[in-house]
């Protein structure tokens, strides 16, 4: 009688194995259709990322080939001054990835136009009052122990990039928009449009009229606004007909609220992007400060052109989870990021391993000196390490913005990265006399520590409750009478 139970329970047995094998074939259908949701909007969000990118990069090769104090300063006044303002601008656009994602989401159409808006208004003004750290780069970069002929250098190349300040505090809110109703294909459109003309006006500045330096920071204003007036005649041009109704008094209520979640926003990504320009800044206290500057900037523009995919998976894990939480599904919410999550590693792991391939060819884009080269390929495992590290982190980010977690995780982030990265490679950096490469080991540290925390959060995630609370800030701003 003992064996009768294991005969009854092997059909039982055979059932649940014949459910698994039913349901394996279900779940990478499901996979597959969001994979081809998310990529509708990864694919334009990196396609113009690295586009814009790539504007950086040619006008910093442009400036390389000059010499190597030009290269320095370009690398300071890009990389940190416009780096550091445009990381924090940036972050209060994507403000609108909540409120429009969800909005779209609920099918609060009308919603997205007012958004916009405020949004350009709230980026102008902190455009205008972040415009005394171009002005001053030069004092502030001296004050801050920079050699004089450099920061002199790099302070006229930073008040060149004014007119590129200026053209994200409109393109940004213009992208979320856009991401937010799958209309995508007009940055595609508009990147593709601007990029040759970013190279011919390079070369035009640079090389047939001899501006130098100045010029490739020129050149990035001129193909900047090129790409922001195309969007911008897209959309008051009658291409986004149930969004946009033209331009309305709405746009000023509840400006303070909007305030708040956009500085929120701001803080959060600001204080990432800001962290790894503080290292180009801690670099300059180094001895032989222009050699470590040089091949920590080109370290550096190789991390943030390859970071460009990641933050593409940043804009659709926001968009796809705020979308799914607006309209009430909880799991689709969870499933998009479970599917966010494993595409961006596998990628991030493949320009991982690029980066330890041609770790001793990197610098010759932008150097043909042996001392740059050199000293590039003796940190290249770092930048391997950074962009692995990157596969993940700027998702877990997306899934934050998605849900409105804005002002937690800018908790999180001064944590882990000025409490925690920063000083520990101040400490392996001078203490242990590694220099730039103790500093870059310490803070990656601080990235792995945020990493984890962050996917903590996302793990003991109550979806259901997410979407309570999604539900109601549309309805608390959704109805703007």
């Amino acid at each position: 009688m003992a064996s009768v139970p294991l005969l009854a329970e092997w059909p039982a047995g055979k059932e649940e194995e014949g459910r698994v094998r039913r349901r394996l074939p279900a779940l990478a259908r499901e996979a597959w259709e969001e994979s081809k949701k998310l990529w509708e909007i990864v694919g334009p969000a990196v396609f113009l990322r690295l586009v814009l990118y790539s504007f950086n990069i040619i006008s910093q090769a442009f400036a390389g080939h000059i010499g190597d104090l030009e290269l320095a300063a370009f690398s300071i006044a890009n990389n940190v001054i416009t780096g550091l303002n445009f990381g924090f601008l940036l972050g209060m656009a994507s403000a609108l990835e909540t409120l429009c994602g969800q909005a779209y989401g609920a099918k609060q159409y009308s919603m997205l136009g007012i958004y916009l808006q405020r949004s350009w208004i709230i980026l102008f003004v902190f455009a205008v009052l972040l415009v005394p750290t171009y002005v001053f780069t030069a004092p502030l970069l001296e004050a801050l122990g920079q050699p004089a002929a450099l920061a002199r250098e790099a302070g006229m190349v930073s008040v060149y990039m004014l007119p590129s300040h200026f053209q994200y505090a409109v393109l940004l809110p213009l992208n979320k928009f856009l991401q937010s109703q799958r209309k995508n294909w007009v940055t595609v459109v508009t990147a593709a449009a601007a990029f040759p003309v970013h190279i011919a006006v390079s070369w035009l500045l640079v090389s047939r009229l001899r501006f130098g330096v100045l010029g490739a920071a020129m050149s990035l204003g001129v193909s900047g606004w090129l790409v922001t007036l195309l969007q911008l005649a897209y959309v008051v041009g009658g291409g986004c007909p149930a969004t946009w109704s033209g331009f309305s008094p709405l746009a000023f209520v509840d400006l303070w609220g909007f305030v708040k979640l956009s500085v929120s926003s701001g803080v959060m990504v600001c204080l990432e992007t800001w962290y790894y320009k503080i290292l180009i800044l801690l670099t300059g206290h180094l001895k032989n400060s222009e050699l470590a500057v040089n091949a920590l900037s080109i370290c550096m523009s190789f991390q943030s052109w390859e970071m460009m995919i990641p933050v593409g998976f940043l804009a659709g894990t926001g968009v796809r989870v705020a979308n799914e939480l607006g309209a009430g599904n909880g799991k689709g919410a969870k499933f998009a990021t479970i599917v966010s999550t494993t595409t961006s590693f596998l990628i991030g792991l493949f320009f991982s391993a690029l980066a330890l391939a041609f770790h001793d060819k990197i610098a010759l884009v932008f150097s043909s000196s042996n001392a740059v080269i050199d000293a590039v390929d003796n940190i290249s495992f770092l930048l391997a390490v950074t962009i692995l590290l990157n596969g993940v982190q700027p998702v877990l980010s997306g899934v934050a913005i998605g849900s409105g977690w804005q002002a937690a995780v800018a908790y999180v982030n001064i944590g882990c990265y000025y409490f925690i990265g920063v000083p520990i490679g101040f400490l392996l950096g001078w203490s242990f006399n590694l220099g730039v490469l103790g500093i870059w080991a310490g803070m990656i540290a601080g990235t792995a520590i945020q990493t984890i925390i962050l996917a903590h959060m996302t793990i003991q995630c109550d979806w259901n409750k997410e979407v309570l609370q999604a539900s109601e800030r549309v309805q608390r701003w959704g109805n703007p009478k």
